[in-house]
């Protein structure tokens, strides 16, 4: 189903905005996987715009701490992988969706999994990556590079990627385009 939106108008934000908190927190989790997120997020509402939406959204991501930004990884999978240790059933759907281009030959898989485990024991916590649009070899090759990362430096990049993913993920959402133009960036408060 293809719906027609202008920059000021999306009905599924309009329905959303209109809906209690509770089941607003709920429906908005899937896009981030942290529960602070998603309330910090709908204290905000009503949104007039997609936009308004995307920029609180990054607004909240950068005020929240570690222990809410870990909440949105552990909603995520494994790179080449199908479950998570903390996740919705619209957060893993999507996941599939975001690393189907990833296609990994056996070699690669083995691979990946081997870096995962290397990154898991050095971070303390899984990979995370915007997979959308990625080989299994680019993110391997992200991966292995991030790895020279000490922990300060991994946990911003690990919540920048996060952020990105939620962007699209609440694009997917509204049943926008992907490349839907965004609000302009907010950048780490911290």
């Amino acid at each position: 189903m293809s719906l027609n939106f202008t920059p000021s108008s999306n009905p599924i934000l309009e329905a959303w905005n209109r809906t209690e908190q509770d089941t607003a927190t709920q429906t908005i989790l899937p896009c981030n996987g942290s529960r602070a997120w998603a309330i910090g997020v709908v204290n905000d509402y009503p949104y007039d715009t997609p936009e308004q939406l995307f920029a609180s959204a990054d607004k909240v991501w950068w005020s929240l701490d570690a222990g809410a930004w870990q909440e949105a990884f552990d909603s995520h999978p494994r790179i080449g992988e199908a479950k998570a240790k903390a996740a919705t059933e619209k957060s893993l759907s999507w996941s599939e969706g975001e690393q189907a281009a990833a296609n990994p030959d056996d070699l690669v898989k083995a691979q990946l999994a081997a870096a995962n485990k290397e990154y898991e024991a050095k971070f303390g916590r899984i990979f995370i990556v915007c997979a959308t649009g990625k080989s299994a070899a680019e993110m391997l090759a992200i991966l292995q590079k991030r790895m020279s990362n000490d922990a300060a430096t991994e946990l911003r990049e690990a919540a920048e990627q996060q952020r990105q993913i939620t962007q699209l993920r609440l694009r997917k959402w509204l049943e926008l385009p992907l490349d839907y133009p965004a609000a302009p960036a907010i950048k780490e408060a911290k």
